[in-house]
């Protein structure tokens, strides 16, 4: 900034002289003009009074330049982040001064004779003013503006913006008006050259506010705008997970302790100070910092309205009860204007108990992001377990892609295409003992991940007949494969998307599980998923909004697959939020544009618990969840090695029969 200083300094020349000094002569009309050419006058005023005009010589020569650089001082040491932005806004009010001194000379009232000012500065020798061999070299012809006034008024305007002090900034508007009458009454400015500041002080805070606005619109990843463009009022996509918390006991949670606790978390929850800039036409979405949170809307409480026909007043009614307020939830969309998360208590699911839905919106994270977002909120810490798999090198992981693509290409489309598509939601779930599906899965030589297909299949032949001839007689499903790398952020969308075909034939479970499991080596292999994820990071952000949009209109819906199965990993301790117990959780899954069913598993301290969404227009959720229990029990029933009772603390025999229970149709007693 200084060099450019010298650069302007060195333009010097009669010719330039004789400019600034038809400059001035300009100004000078235009004060009569306006009748505010009274500069003449207080320099009569000053120049008698010999301590005055000596104070206001040095109040000239340095307290502007004391006032700014103690305030970059001060910030640059107490606050690096608005030390950034003071500094870039001075730097830029200094090069548009500068600019303008070298466009726009003008000579100052004290180096025009025949206006007979007195030269208060000169006279007195000023130690650091002009005339004095400090800054004897200085520019005399940059009298528009005033950059004394332009510190000074800076400085008011920082501070201002800080929010400081009632008392500090009275000290720097005192400043300021002792430094507009000092600049004016020593002969060095105009009235205008002070006016002048305002303007250059407005556009250099405005230029580096835009600046900096502009720089921290983070862009949002194609993978996680991808979701952006499939979203519709029919088709809302956000992932999150719904919570049974036992509040019998402790208490029940207050708003004001669930709001403090999310603002104590926020330096851990980054996404959660952002605002979506919704994609144009043209324009990539993109992230941006916000201040302000609507802890009203973002956290806020409902009462639950209990489901039909429930009569036990435990954990399994209390979940079937908050499902009724997941379904609505789950059908409005997250608006934009706003960080896209919400977190909902919903009371009186059972006496004694009240549930919570946790959302964010799926541009946010995936669901095992989501699961990670939410334990900073739960107690104890927990981290989940890292894969110990070794990365693949390059080479290898090059054509693990390459052979991916040509997988992917090759894998065809559902036996047929779903027409079902409706804003209405049902949302369901089933809490499985952990213990029972590996026991099942493992007899089976099977993994948890099959068996949840093949329960879900089962649960469909038997629920929705019409659905499974709709689709063909095969289940085209889109199972999410996790690919974040250990210590990777939970934020953006790290999985894969891999296709398999689930039979949907008259077939036993077993024999069902059987064929999955033939089938469910792509699941494993990691090619395609591989390519999947080559593709939605890497490959779709090299093309423009339009082609992204096409695109993922075009492969996220009924045309490449017909349901989501979705398995996480989740801890395996009890875990409580704001000190309350929790007793059930499980996974919400927004569904695809057109496709009517998506099922979310997470493994939750013993119980895999599954979160069932649907579009009721081509499948309904509570007796899909009814049926997979009851399929789940029908396989333990055929390995007498798998242990028949769901759980030690459950007094009942099967999975089946704790929605038994929640409905009445048990004589088991409750919990």
């Amino acid at each position: 900034m200084f060099g450019f200083y010298l650069v302007v300094d060195f333009l010097g020349g009669p010719d330039r002289q004789a400019t600034a000094d038809h400059n001035a002569e300009q100004l000078i009309d235009l004060e009569r003009w306006l009748h505010i050419d009274n500069e003449r006058a207080l320099n009569d005023w000053l120049h008698p009074h010999e301590t005055l005009t000596t104070l206001a010589n040095y109040e000239y020569a340095i307290t502007y330049v004391i006032s700014a650089f103690a305030l970059l001082g001060w910030l640059y040491w107490r606050d690096p982040i608005d030390y950034r932005r003071a500094r870039s806004s001075f730097i830029v009010l200094n090069l548009l001064a500068i600019t303008c001194f070298a466009f726009y000379p003008v000579t100052p009232p004290r180096l025009l004779p025949e206006l007979g000012y007195t030269d208060t500065v000169l006279q007195g020798g000023t130690i650091g003013s002009w005339g004095t061999p400090l800054v004897g070299n200085a520019n005399q012809l940059a009298a528009m503006p005033s950059l004394h006034i332009a510190w000074a008024l800076w400085v008011s305007v920082v501070l201002a913006r800080l929010a400081r002090g009632r008392f500090v900034q009275g000290v720097s508007g005192i400043h300021v008006a002792v430094t507009l009458f000092v600049i004016i009454a020593t002969a060095n400015h105009y009235w205008v050259d002070a006016l002048a500041a305002v303007p250059f002080i407005c556009v250099s805070v405005v230029v580096v506010d835009w600046h900096r606005t502009r720089t921290t619109r983070a862009k949002v990843p194609a993978s996680d705008a991808f979701f952006l463009h499939v979203e519709s009022d029919q088709a809302p996509q956000h992932v999150g997970g719904m919570v049974v918390l036992d509040t019998s006991a402790p208490g029940v949670p207050s708003l004001d302790e669930v709001r403090a606790l999310i603002h104590d978390e926020l330096g851990n929850l980054p996404r959660f100070r952002q605002r979506i800039v919704p994609p144009t036409r043209w324009r990539r979405a993109r992230w941006v910092d916000t201040d302000h949170v609507d802890w009203e809307w973002h956290v806020c409480e409902r009462i639950a309205r209990p489901p039909d026909g429930v009569t036990d007043g435990g954990v399994d009614a209390a979940a079937a009860a908050q499902s009724l307020a997941i379904a609505d939830l789950a059908a409005e969309r997250l608006p934009l204007d706003r960080p896209p998360w919400r977190m909902v208590l919903i009371r009186e699911i059972t006496p004694g108990r009240t549930g919570l839905a946790f959302l964010v919106h799926h541009s946010v994270a995936d669901g095992i992001g989501t699961v990670v977002q939410a334990l900073n909120l739960l107690r104890p810490r927990y981290d989940l377990p890292e894969s110990d798999r070794p990365p693949l090198s390059r080479t290898r992981k090059a054509a693990a892609i390459g052979a991916g693509l040509a997988q992917l290409a090759t894998d065809g489309s559902p036996a047929d295409r779903l027409q079902i598509a409706s804003p209405a939601r049902e949302f369901a779930t089933a809490r499985l003992p952990m213990s029972m599906a590996r026991a099942v899965a493992h007899a089976n030589g099977a993994r948890v991940t099959d068996l949840v297909l093949a329960l879900v299949a089962t649960a469909i032949v038997r629920t929705n007949p019409h659905f499974a001839l709709a689709a063909g007689g095969r289940l085209r499903v889109s199972v999410p494969i996790m690919l974040r790398e250990p210590g990777a952020a939970a934020e953006g969308n790290v999985t894969a998307a891999v296709m398999i075909d689930v039979p949907l034939g008259d077939l036993s479970t077993a024999e069902r599980l059987a064929e999955i499991r033939s089938r469910s080596d792509r699941l494993r292999t990691p090619t395609r998923a591989l390519a999947s994820r080559f593709v939605m990071s890497s490959a779709l952000g090299l093309f423009p909004v339009p082609a992204q949009r096409w695109f993922a209109r075009t492969v996220y819906g009924p045309a490449i697959f017909q349901s989501i199965v979705s398995n996480m990993p989740g801890p395996d301790v009890q875990m409580s939020f704001c000190d309350v117990p929790i007793e059930y959780v499980v996974p919400i899954l927004p569904l695809a544009p057109g496709v009517p069913v998506a099922v979310g598993a997470l493994s939750w301290n013993g119980y895999l618990g599954l979160g069932i969404a649907t579009d009721p227009a081509g499948v309904h959720a509570r007796p899909l969840a009814d049926e997979i229990a009851r399929a789940l029990d029908e396989l333990a029933a055929g390995h007498p090695v798998v242990p028949a009772q769901s759980s030690s603390a459950l007094p009942h025999s099967s999975a089946s029969n704790i929605w038994a229970r929640a409905r009445g149709e048990s004589s088991a007693p409750p919990k």
